[in-house]
């Protein structure tokens, strides 16, 4: 053992350092999983700290686990997926995680070690947020689709590691557990010979849980033998032997022989046994470290602290006298000014929990309502003076991991707060008020759950110094367990200012079993997290894609919605894709000042909007806006995108959703352009619906970026141009489909849904047009300020419905008597050639290059282009009609080539 003077720590006590004790980390290549790119330092992914635990004297304390350390949600969920991507890598031969991937994961973590030792770190904290969830949508991209697999994580620590993984590799999920429910008889049990609680069992649900000849991964923060990984795997396989076998860390410290047991152990089962991990190296100890800790941690350790004796925290919980929702849930509490020692409590909707197993079909859909617990929090969380607490911790229980650190990401996305997450825990940690060890503070408090090894108690670190701390314990879990002088509520009142509870006891009766929730990035959509939030559903596993002849008779003849399918998605040409990125080059300022316009009228009458795009063409216009506001006007702005649909309304769901999350005259609702006004009429219509039955009323003003129909005074411009997103479907909004409206997939109750297309991911342009827009926000912003002081108010923005004249007159000149086959405008047109089927498109000028797409697009379908030079449009498609849908005095549809064609010559 190295033998040095000790030094000061900042107490006054005299304390070593981690490096004076003698532990050596040594960085190593990966050991077998076959990745060709560089391993993370370890130094990057644990801290050395000392336990309270004659077995083993030292415990590397992981940086990224949000477990033992309080730390930024994103970087946690980073850590575990970019471990499934490794996986995955393995599993199908992959590069995700390749040398570039490896390099900004580094960067990543190196930005952690800044925020952790900043003295302000809130600006270090943003660019870490931003870094991390920037690379979390980039794996998330590459996604694989890999049947057949289960995730097993290891509690207590790896629970929220392992659902991560899992997530990532699209598998089902099952985490071990010390829990004890009653009548539970465990699958299957293992000891872990080193740890301070040994026993861990095996709960599923389902008889079914092993896959057959299948791959199962079991995940752990740390490999340091790999001896617990290799009993469980012996015992799995003579339950049900697999075809492969994975041990995923996130370090992999095994000596050698370990090395050597594992391989011993592929060999004697028949089937391979890979190890990944995203740091290798080895551990050296000192001889004589165990009682060389023990001296220290009694001669040096800082107390934990407890709640004084007669000290029963106070908890303000939901108002009595204040109604529930219209969707049953109950509203929180107002804001108040904080108190030292109060508990204020938030519902929350009851949530699966992770130890009876998640189905791959649903491993990707939240567990809980994640974005409406933080949109309620970050409303507690906000003081009457509109004050956010400067520094925020979600704090998990024990093996209650994964849905804290959910909820702990989407609060930091929707508050200025820096908000960490960490967990409560088993583990007798050493506190050192010393800078150089990783655990500085802590709390001792009793346990509150029913497990195998009984009742004890159960410690919190680092959790001072903290403006605020939001507890999300186990669902189910009675408050009363966690009150009481030695409760955690109390213990925590002793340190924070304001404690809040997350309780799923709070969920009324008659709630229906399924409550909305709401879909973010990376899980659903290619746009990064912070961008948009889905009021929507996945349907990934709905058969829906329809022929476009077979969906159009079924619209105009059989009484169909083209909301109960959906169109086959159109896969652009190279030379089509040409034509789009040559019109975003042209219209990029154009569409940034219509952005800043439209988001400044906004802003005039409500400062601090919520953004509701129309799905799915509002999506990249409302982000679009959302950036506008946050970097032009430094107001950060929440933004939904949710469902409408002709002739059924938007999503009421949804509006339910926002009503109980949000002042609902602060909702502003968001669209890329007007053709004729339709979609206004409906927002209205459905509005006024919604209103006379639910009693809440959301303004139906519509902000678009172009206006042409002249339907709504909150727009950029009334020009009928070219907005370039206009020139592709799901490829330049998040990957996702058109919204469905099918009972026989959105029953009662539920979000309408749509579809995400990962398999266009290579095609993607969501977030390069939206990148490449918002790069000319600072070169466009003189225009802007100027429009606005120009702007005569009002009057000048009037409603003229001047296109629906407009269709009204082609409706008569073509004879055709449903209005909603005519479809003006650039924007329009296109969605006609891209889902529609087309007849005619009329266009103003052939040679308008704002219309170059819809030309090209005209001929490879064989759509006569005809010139209209009398057009107020730049142009108009029209889809063919069916049946009855044309009156005799019009023109023939099945006329669709000759004369028609021939008045555009030969590019028709």
């Amino acid at each position: 053992m190295t033998t040095t003077t000790p030094t000061a720590g900042p107490s006054g006590s005299v304390l070593a350092t981690p490096d004076e004790l003698g532990v050596v980390l040594t960085d190593e290549p990966a050991a077998g999983d076959g990745s060709t790119s560089p391993g993370v330092p370890l130094a990057s992914l644990v801290r050395l700290a000392l336990r309270r635990n004659p077995r083993r004297a030292h415990l590397l304390v992981s940086t990224v686990l949000a477990k033992h350390v309080p730390t930024v949600p994103a970087v946690a969920l980073l850590a575990g997926e970019a471990l499934g991507a490794r996986v995955a890598d393995v599993l199908d031969g992959g590069a995700r995680l390749d040398a570039v991937a490896a390099t900004r994961l580094r960067a990543v973590l190196d930005l952690q070690q800044q925020a952790d030792t900043a003295t302000e770190s809130g600006n270090v904290s943003d660019a870490l947020h931003r870094a991390a969830t920037t690379l979390r949508t980039d794996l998330a991209a590459v996604r694989p689709t890999l049947p057949d697999v289960l995730v097993l994580g290891f509690a207590e620590t790896a629970t929220a590691l392992g659902a991560t993984v899992a997530e990532a590799l699209g598998a089902g999920y099952l985490h071990s557990t010390r829990h004890d429910p009653p009548g539970a008889t465990p699958a299957a049990g293992f000891d872990e010979a080193h740890s301070h609680a040994t026993a861990h069992r095996l709960l599923p649900a389902e008889d079914d849980w092993l896959p057959a000849d299948g791959t199962v991964v079991l995940v752990d923060d740390e490999l340091s033998t790999g001896a617990t990984a290799r009993a469980t795997i012996r015992a799995l396989h003579a339950v049900a032997p697999q075809r492969q076998w994975v041990v995923a860390a996130l370090v992999d410290l095994r000596s050698d022989e370990d090395v050597a047991a594992t391989e011993a152990l592929s060999t004697e089962l028949g089937a391979p046994v890979a190890v990944v991990a995203l740091g290798r190296g080895r551990v050296a100890l000192p001889d004589g470290l165990t009682d060389t800790a023990a001296e220290l941690v009694a001669a040096v350790a800082a107390p934990l602290t407890t709640a004084p004796a007669d000290a029963t925290a106070p908890v303000d919980a939901m108002a009595p006298d204040r109604e529930p929702t219209s969707d049953g849930r109950p509203v929180p509490a107002p804001p108040r000014a904080s108190r030292p020692g109060a508990v204020t409590v938030v519902a929350a909707p009851p949530t699966a929990v992770d130890r009876t197993g998640t189905p791959a079909a649903r491993v990707r859909t939240p567990r809980t309502d994640v974005e409406g617990i933080a949109a309620d929090l970050a409303r507690v969380l906000t003081d009457a003076s509109g004050r956010v607490p400067d520094r925020v911790l979600v704090l998990g229980t024990e093996e209650h991991m994964a849905t804290p650190l959910a909820i702990a990401d989407a609060l930091r996305r929707r508050s200025t707060a820096d908000v960490r997450s960490s967990t409560s825990t088993r583990s007798p940690v050493a506190v050192f008020d010393d800078p150089a060890w990783p655990i500085r503070s802590g709390i001792r408090h009793r346990s509150h759950d029913v497990t195998v090894d009984g009742p004890g108690e159960r410690y919190a670190y680092n959790v001072h110094g903290f403006d605020a701390i939001v507890v999300v314990p186990e669902p189910g879990t009675e408050r009363a367990a966690l009150e009481g002088p030695d409760g955690l509520l109390d213990v925590l009142a002793a340190v924070t200012p304001r404690v809040v509870l997350v309780d799923s006891a709070l969920e009324p009766a008659g709630a229906p079993e399924s409550a909305p929730r709401p879909l973010t990035g990376p899980c659903f959509g290619s746009y990064e997290p912070d961008e948009v939030t889905w009021l929507l559903q996945d349907l990934a596993d709905a058969a829906l894609e329809a022929d476009t002849a077979d969906r159009e008779r079924a619209i105009q003849l059989e009484g169909a919605n083209y909301a109960e399918s959906l169109p086959v998605e159109y896969v652009p040409s190279e030379s089509y894709e040409e034509l789009y990125r040559d019109a975003l080059g042209r219209s990029a300022d154009r569409i940034a000042e219509a952005v800043g316009i439209v988001t400044d009228l906004v802003l005039r009458d409500r400062p601090n909007a919520v953004l509701v795009s129309l799905a799915r063409a509002g999506t990249p216009v409302g982000i679009l806006m959302r950036r506008w506001a946050e970097q032009q006007r430094g107001v950060r702005l929440q933004h939904y995108t949710a469902s409408i649909v002709r002739g059924v309304g938007i999503d009421e769901t949804a509006l339910r959703w926002l009503a109980a999350h949000h002042d609902a005259s602060q909702v502003v609702f968001v669209d890329g352009w007007t053709g004729k006004g339709a979609i206004t009429r409906e927002l209205t219509d459905a509005l006024d619906r919604f209103a006379a039955s639910d009693g809440v009323r959301f303004g139906d003003e519509l902000a678009v970026l172009a206006d042409p129909a002249g339907c709504t005074p909150l727009h950029g411009t009334r020009d009928d141009y070219l907005v370039a997103s206009a020139c592709l479907n799901s490829t330049v909004s998040g990957l996702v489909s058109r919204t469905v409206f099918n009972r026989a997939w959105t029953p009662e109750g539920t979000l309408h849904g749509a579809k995400q297309y990962r398999e266009l991911g290579p095609r993607d342009h969501s977030r390069s047009f939206v990148a490449t827009i918002a790069e000319r926000f600072a070169a466009v912003r003189p225009r802007v300020d100027a429009a606005l002081a120009a702007d005569a108010g009002p009057e000048s923005r009037a409603v003229d419905w001047r296109g629906m004249r407009t269709v009204e007159a082609i409706g008569a000149e073509y004879g055709i008597t449903d209005l909603h086959l005519v479809k003006p405008g650039v924007g329009e047109t296109t969605r006609v050639l891209l889902r529609r089927v087309p007849w005619q498109v009329l266009v103003r000028d052939p040679e308008d290059v704002d219309i170059a797409h819809v030309v090209a697009l005209a001929r490879e379908r064989g759509v006569p282009v005809v010139t209209r030079p009398d057009l107020s449009y730049s142009c108009v498609g029209l889809i063919h009609p069916l049946g009855s849908r044309v009156s005799d005095t019009g023109t023939d549809p099945a006329a669709d080539t000759g004369d028609t064609a021939a008045t555009t010559g030969a590019d028709a």
